[in-house]
């Protein structure tokens, strides 16, 4: 293995006399300085810093994507990467800034909590401003914190898996964005054998105009042990443009099994290009079920890479797609192993002229002997001006597998509306009715406030949506 270069850093801004810190905060663009400036405001390990500043080399070199949707309007120098709240992280509400608790009230935060989270959290741009574990859970050795704080209270956990064999810093160009920029997010450790069985929380709200939030999950479930998960996020609408580059990075080891919840209404001047990628070892279980409208181009595929023997990912997934959107999501399984089992569920609503497109990626390896895989993606049309597309693409390396791939297209008829209103529905209600059914097998699934609350979501969509 090549050593890496250690990379030469100029010190002197590290000087807190220096008068020009301050024009690397808050402003757009992205500098070498500004890099050393985050790291330093959150007084991490010199071998972060050095993760980030390759990341940073590797971003320079590499070209944005030329497949998918159209990104040459997105302007990287125009976005702002690191921008911090007036309010320390702290584990009572009450003492969270009034005007950020307003905001977060509106949306719902304190009230979910009271509906039985084992813990919750709240980042605010580029920093969590609220964090809560139950004590039962800490008492069992469950470790829930801010991301910027395990860097610092667990260095060799959180070094031995963040951005290594998982999501690595060289994947793509938005990753190696990331990885240079990243703020705060979620990291959560599970000790073998235990299993947390109410959900944990973490809830992210990028409200600078031009903002970039760049959060980090990272969740290990050590060998027999369960863990739920959470995440919502949402944006403020602004004339300018705004980035989404988080990562979610999930380690399920032997026999453990994750649920990975997420519900992203990002702002239509959002381009909300996420990555997540679990690692699934022998007999362990992945389930993602993920939920995208809002923003304006999403390109978000959550990944599995099945390498334990028995291993199985299952993903459920809704987009929406309303006037001036392009939702490119998708799922991606990589069955390394033997016995490894997946199902894709990929659902999608386009209206007024929206656009939705499925794209997936499934392989099977030489030695996934015995692979078993469903991939079944279902679109529904509401007008005739809106547009479904279908990517699939798969790579079988060997002969004794079992993969199937269906995908239907419909349009919501005349026929069904009528039959809707004879029974004395008006046509909106008959649409929001067939569209709800349509979503069904995604909301039961989520915990009841936040299938209430997609529910509600696309019906706002739907009411905007001008057919």
């Amino acid at each position: 293995m090549k050593q890496v270069t250690e990379l030469k850093i100029d010190r002197s801004i590290y000087d807190e006399a220096n008068p020009d810190r301050s024009k690397y905060i808050a402003k757009p663009g992205l500098t070498k300085e500004l890099i050393i400036e985050i790291s330093k405001q959150k007084n991490e390990p010199d071998w972060m810093l050095q993760k980030r500043l390759k990341a940073f080399e590797l971003f320079q070199k590499t070209q944005i994507p030329n497949w998918g949707p159209n990104l040459s309007n997105l302007d990287l120098n125009q976005i702002t990467y690191f921008v911090r709240p007036d309010a320390k992280e702290s584990t009572h509400w009450e003492d969270v800034p009034e005007e950020i608790r307003k905001t977060a009230e509106k949306i719902g935060i304190p009230e979910a909590e009271k509906h039985s989270l084992g813990g919750a959290s709240f980042q605010y741009d580029s920093d969590g401003v609220y964090h809560n574990l139950k004590k039962e859970w800490e008492d069992k050795g469950v470790i829930f914190e801010n991301m910027d704080v395990a860097v610092k209270k667990y260095p060799e956990l959180v070094k031995k898996y963040f951005m290594t064999s998982c999501v690595p810093i060289n994947d793509h160009k938005f990753v190696m964005l990331h990885a240079a920029v990243w703020s705060s997010g979620t990291f959560i450790y599970v000790p073998k054998g235990v299993k947390v069985n109410i959900p944990l929380q973490a809830y992210f709200r990028m409200n600078a105009e031009r903002g970039g939030q760049f959060e980090h999950t990272l969740i290990i479930a050590d060998e027999g042990s369960e863990i739920s998960y959470i995440e919502g996020c949402s944006a403020p609408r602004f004339e300018a443009n705004a980035l989404h580059a988080g990562c979610v990075e999930i380690f399920v080891h032997e026999n453990a099994k994750v649920r990975y919840s997420s519900v992203e209404n990002w702002s239509k001047n959002t381009y909300n290009l996420n990555t997540k990628r679990a690692v699934i070892d022998k007999n362990g279980v992945i389930e993602w079920i993920n939920a995208n409208m809002g923003s304006g181009i999403t390109m978000l595929y959550p990944c599995s890479v099945l390498r334990g023997e028995g291993a199985i990912s299952d993903s459920l997934g809704i987009a929406f797609a309303g006037p001036g959107q392009n939702q490119d999501t998708g799922s991606k399984v990589i069955h390394a192993a033997p016995n490894t089992t997946s199902t894709i569920r990929a659902k999608s609503i386009s209206k007024g002229g929206g656009i939705s497109s499925y794209r997936g990626y499934l392989r099977a390896a030489k030695n996934a002997k015995n692979t078993t895989s469903r991939v079944v993606c279902d679109a529904l049309l509401i007008d005739n001006k809106s547009t479904s597309n279908t990517y699939p693409f798969m790579k079988i390396d060997n002969n004794e597998v079992t993969i199937s791939h269906e995908a239907t297209v419909g349009k919501v008829g005349d026929e069904e509306i009528f039959y809707l209103m004879s029974r004395g529905l008006k046509e909106e209600e008959a649409i929001k009715m067939i569209v709800g059914g349509f979503i069904s097998d995604v909301t039961k699934k989520l915990p009841l406030e936040y299938a209430v609350e997609l529910n509600k979501l696309i019906d706002l969509e739907m009411e905007n949506s001008i057919g």
